[in-house]
């Protein structure tokens, strides 16, 4: 019987250590304690069976993506740091999804089948490597936005699996739309100007 301290568990739940004592007084996860200093503790045994009846309600997904084919290997990466991630934590995975797209394009097959899943209940928790994994602007208004329909979402922050480069590309391909914008704009100001001077002659 591996026995495990309120810190472990409180990572492997991806809950402060507060919410734990909050759920052994409401009796949603009740702790163990030690005979002699009265400390909380937990065993994988009960974390596991836990796990199962929340995973009950709905799936536990890892979602790992990366911009561009060039960067499938990075892909892969991802995956399995997700998977060793959760084999650590004793984290029982349902299905991985993993995806080539923009964190920019929210016309992302996958991405959206997962939106439409977690709207209906069918999942529970989703994993990613870095918040700009699953979208690259707006991830706290998706979060809070999918936590009204039950879903957890366990970020575990590896910055090596957040390229700088690929966030370069994202800017550099906002500051390309806004400048071709730009140019349209006043492309067709010059040409209502032309056709005013028509009018007018």
């Amino acid at each position: 019987m591996k026995v495990l301290k309120p810190k472990e568990v409180s990572e492997m739940l991806n809950v402060a250590v507060i919410t734990l004592q909050r759920w052994d007084r409401e009796g949603k996860l009740k702790a163990f304690r030690t005979p002699t200093s009265n400390r909380r503790y937990y065993t994988l045994e009960q974390i596991n069976e836990f796990l199962g009846e929340s995973n009950a309600q709905g799936k536990t997904v890892i979602y790992a993506r990366v911009s561009s084919n060039k960067q499938k290997k990075e892909l892969e990466h991802q995956v399995e740091f997700l998977k060793e991630y959760c084999n650590s934590r004793g984290i029982i995975v349902d299905e991985v999804i993993t995806e080539i797209g923009s964190g920019m394009n929210y016309k992302r097959k996958k991405w959206n089948k997962l939106i439409r899943e977690s709207s209906k209940g069918e999942i529970k928790n989703i994993i990613i490597a870095y918040a700009d994994r699953f979208v690259r602007f707006g991830y706290d208004w998706f979060e809070n936005f999918l936590k009204e329909y039950g879903v957890n979402f366990i970020v575990v922050n590896n910055e090596k699996l957040s390229p700088q480069e690929e966030m370069v590309k994202d800017l550099m391909t906002i500051i390309h739309i806004f400048s071709c914008r730009l140019y349209g704009l006043r492309k067709y100001g010059k040409k209502v100007k032309e056709e005013f001077k028509n009018v007018e002659e």
